[in-house]
């Protein structure tokens, strides 16, 4: 339960965002709490610590008042993600975001070359981020260019990836858990991984579990924070 003036002063809310929401809305969702039922000002401070995709579920920061100033510090830290890879199709969302567009063979894929291909995605990689991202190209996002058929040139970015371990193995299925650093695409990873693999992939689950020290096992789910927020206070 927090208080009209705990919010205004500053606080860190561990949110668990649900699939198919975005970031946007899940900030939108608690700031309406926040400000009707605390009577807090029109304006007052509130950001998210890094955008989940609305296909992605799981940790959200979302900072109030003074705390705002802590935003760039937070998105800077390591992150944790788990999720599924679908071996053997692509999409040019590299997610379910569009359709399989290309399949490719998977006979050759063995739990030996899965693991074996997995150590070339550890440490500093070089990344071209998803066509469908929000990255801005000729003072566009890259998803409008591609919504809009527009070819656009993506330049790789360096990234590093702390830990890759294989989860599950039930082929076309593989489970993953990953830890990396700020402005890795989990989308990109997949994809790069099913070509690795002389085959396809795309993205079929993602769910960040940690950013830093902060745990989505202490987070909560929107509907959840409205009922930590006391009705009517003034």
């Amino acid at each position: 339960m927090y208080t009209k003036e705990e919010i205004l002063n500053g606080q860190v809310l561990l949110i668990d965002k649900p699939l198919t929401w975005s970031s946007f809305q899940a900030v939108n969702k608690l700031k309406y709490v926040l400000k009707n039922r605390l009577d807090l000002p029109k304006k007052f401070k509130i950001g998210h610590a890094g955008t989940l995709d609305p296909l992605a579920t799981g940790l959200l920061i979302v900072c109030t008042g003074k705390f705002t100033k802590r935003i760039p510090e937070l998105m800077g830290q390591a992150k944790e993600y788990t999720g599924t890879i679908h071996i053997g199709s692509t999409t040019p969302s590299y997610d379910l975001e569009t359709q399989i567009n290309a399949v490719f063979p998977t006979e050759h894929i063995t739990e030996s070359l899965i693991h074996e291909t997995v150590k070339q995605f550890i440490g500093e990689i070089d990344q071209k981020p998803p066509v469908f991202s929000a990255i801005k190209k000729d003072g566009k996002r890259l998803y409008e260019h591609a919504r809009a058929g527009e070819e656009v040139e993506i330049e790789a970015r360096k990234t590093t990836v702390h830990e890759f371990e294989i989860t599950r193995i039930a082929l076309p299925e593989i489970d993953f858990r990953v830890t990396c650093s700020k402005g890795t695409y989990i989308r990109s990873l997949a994809h790069d991984f099913g070509l690795s693999l002389q085959s396809g992939a795309h993205l079929t689950a993602l769910r960040r579990t940690k950013i830093g020290d902060y745990s989505v096992e202490n987070a909560v789910t929107p509907e959840a924070f409205d009922k930590l927020i006391p009705r009517n206070e003034k």
